[in-house]
């Protein structure tokens, strides 16, 4: 396959989010009343919509509607969180820059809000590697993942062709949404255990994002042909 565009989920493959967001979120809920763990917040919210989430959170209550300041108590920590303490992933930066020396158009395509986005990027040292032209939300489109239209809206934005494009992604949700785009989909795996949920729908699990490159077949940053 010739890589002629590549988009990036942005939780957990551009900014080192969930290991803040899960733990928060997790605290969050049990203070209002329902026992959760971080555990329990991967498995049940990891890439999916806020929506998404407020639907888990109502079953779970029998049918009861979600505490209305949760929204406020969770983003308000989460928010000081990433202004605080986040990153960027390990070698995404180099992976970005390789990118940029190849050509290789990007944009970002996520399950967050847009001030979610940007304040991950901006508080991970990112922001500026994706203009606003680049960044795309779950706010943007009817269905989010793993329903394909958030990466068929971007790339049709972007004039990337879907055939030609890669997904970089790191949940079940998003490389479900990647392969029924029908786009290759790279799954970042870089926890042991990770690599089979992945593969088993249709991604193609890497754990170390300074490999990007190689698997994109473009060469990072200050290599020799």
């Amino acid at each position: 396959m010739t890589v002629t565009a590549v988009i990036f989920d942005c939780d957990g493959v551009l900014v080192d989010s969930e290991r803040l967001a899960a733990p928060i979120l997790a605290e969050v809920l049990t203070r209002l009343g329902l026992p959760t763990t971080a555990d329990d917040v991967d498995r049940d919210f990891k890439g999916r919509s806020w929506e998404h989430g407020l639907e888990v959170i109502r079953a779970r209550r029998d049918g009861a509607a979600p505490w209305p300041e949760l929204r406020e108590r969770y983003r308000s920590r989460l928010f000081a969180a990433f202004d605080a303490e986040l990153e960027p992933i390990a070698g995404i930066a180099a992976a970005l820059d390789a990118l940029d020396a190849a050509g290789v158009p990007r944009c970002v395509a996520s399950s967050g809000d847009h001030e979610r986005i940007r304040r991950g990027l901006r508080g991970a040292g990112l922001l500026d590697r994706f203009p606003d032209g680049t960044i795309f939300s779950v706010e943007d489109v009817a269905r989010g993942k793993p329903a394909p239209d958030l990466f068929l809206h971007a790339a049709a934005r972007m004039g990337f062709a879907p055939a030609t494009t890669v997904v970089v992604e790191d949940s079940v949700a998003g490389v479900r949404a990647g392969v029924a785009a029908g786009m290759r989909v790279l799954g970042y795996a870089p926890l042991a255990g990770d690599s089979d949920a992945l593969r088993a729908v249709g991604g193609e699990p890497f754990s170390d994002m300074a490999g990007l490159p190689g698997l994109l077949a473009v060469r990072a940053a200050g290599q020799k042909a």
